[in-house]
């Protein structure tokens, strides 16, 4: 290795090396939550992944360790609320330096029609999650003087398209969280912000992804001509989790391919 290569090697890894950093990842045996906890992971955090499914979470767990990442798994319903709160009081979540909450719900049929019961597992499970854990979390992290909230929204987060209904009013709502964190714990070394994905096929989103054409027209109305996949989250992920962020904080930043341009 050149003098010069190692040099700039060093640089990158003083912007955006989270080596010795602790991550918890919700959602995180799948989709987006998998993709951007893989990042971290590879980045050299080590990285703590909550879900439900236990026989997928043990899965993505021994893919990550063949990896080299070190990493650790909950098996949690976060619209339990029992569950929730013993997730909040948990060693993984309580020594967080990064904090990602990706898991979700996706009910959305017709306004008119959503049930109390669809309404409040998806503001349960969307919105009170990611808050409680950022209350777990962010105090620790501001009195340590460094911490980094990663919120993943949605195109719902500002527009309304395609039955929205419940799923967009909470995913709306994570953009405000993500604002009402940063301006709370900013000024203590703690950034909080909201990743908004185009379309992504994952568990989630196979109910749209089987509409015959629907794929093909989502992917139509992005600039780049294809719809997202986990992996285009690893960048900005990294990049949201290390010191070179350091001044962006309460933004909603898009990874949707030019998506919510036009």
């Amino acid at each position: 290795m050149t003098d010069s290569t190692s040099r700039h090697r060093t640089y990158l890894e003083e912007l955006f090396g989270i080596t010795g950093r602790r991550a918890l990842v919700t959602g995180g045996s799948s989709g987006i939550g998998r993709g951007v906890a893989e990042a971290l992971g590879r980045a050299g955090a080590s990285v703590h992944l909550v879900a439900r499914d236990t026989g997928r979470l043990a899965e993505t767990a021994e893919a990550f360790a063949a990896q080299g990442i070190v990493v650790g798994t909950t098996s949690a319903d976060v619209a339990d609320r029992d569950a929730l709160d013993e997730l909040c009081a948990s060693e993984p979540v309580l020594d967080a330096d990064i904090l990602v909450t990706a898991a979700g719900v996706n009910h959305r049929p017709p306004f008119g029609e959503t049930s109390e019961e669809v309404w409040a597992e998806t503001l349960a499970v969307n919105l009170t999650a990611p808050y409680l854990l950022g209350q777990a979390c962010g105090p620790r992290m501001a009195g340590r003087g460094w911490g980094r909230i990663l919120n993943i929204g949605s195109q719902q987060s500002w527009s309304a398209f395609g039955d929205s209904g419940a799923y967009g009013v909470s995913k709306a709502a994570v953009g405000g969280l993500s604002r009402s964190q940063a301006e709370a714990w900013s000024p203590h070394g703690v950034t909080a912000n909201t990743i908004v994905p185009g379309f992504v096929v994952t568990p989630m989103t196979l109910p749209t992804a089987a509409v015959p054409g629907r794929e093909e027209e989502l992917a139509a109305r992005t600039m780049v001509g294809r719809n997202g996949l986990p992996r285009d989250f690893a960048g900005l992920a990294v990049f949201l989790a290390s010191d070179a962020s350091g001044f962006v904080t309460g933004q909603m930043l898009a990874v949707d391919g030019g998506f919510s341009v036009h």
